[in-house]
């Protein structure tokens, strides 16, 4: 059993946390996120910190009270610090230009890749074949990463793709003759 939900999250200097009905809502120096409460979760404040519990002793309220704490230590950190992926293109010919609200992206096929930026993350292209993808949601940071490596994900034998930077991937050897 997980006890997650045990820990206590730590509300910094400069963040306001509002309670209305089932809704959390979360400002920061880097923007405002908000979570539905719920039911089988209570969240109460102390001091600078949100202890999260289980109404009653169900698994699934005690599940939820875990998942909840999670959720709400990953808002106060984006709205503290934010979060920020960052993805790397091998290919020749492989390339990516950030523009206002879209992301071209070259990647071999016969036509160019455009890629709508969501409301709440920016995309920075420091050079053409690096992509930095910022924001405070981290599902939607990390939700955008995943649709712009979907394009083309990187393939075993060349290495050839999008991929995150992190990232290894496992290389297989040509066919033998």
């Amino acid at each position: 059993m997980s006890r997650v939900a045990q820990n206590p999250v730590p509300v910094p200097e400069g963040v306001q946390v509002e309670f209305k009905d089932t809704t959390v809502s979360i400002k920061g120096a880097r923007g405002e996120l908000s979570i539905e409460l719920h039911a089988g979760v209570v969240v109460d404040r102390e001091d600078n910190e949100l202890r999260v519990s289980a109404r009653d002793q169900s698994k699934n309220s005690r599940a939820m009270a875990g998942t909840t704490r999670s959720l709400l230590n990953n808002m106060v950190i984006g709205v503290t610090e934010g979060f920020e992926k960052r993805l790397a293109i091998t290919g020749v010919g492989y390339r990516a230009l950030a523009r206002d609200k879209s992301l071209a992206l070259t990647l071999g096929f016969s036509h160019p890749v455009e890629y709508t930026i969501p409301e709440g993350i920016e995309v920075e292209t420091p050079s053409n074949t690096e992509i930095l993808v910022r924001g405070v949601d981290k599902q939607l940071v990390g939700q955008v990463s995943a649709e712009i490596r979907a394009f083309r994900p990187p393939e075993p034998y060349k290495g050839k793709g999008v991929r995150y930077s992190d990232e290894r991937v496992r290389r297989k050897e040509a066919k033998k003759k």
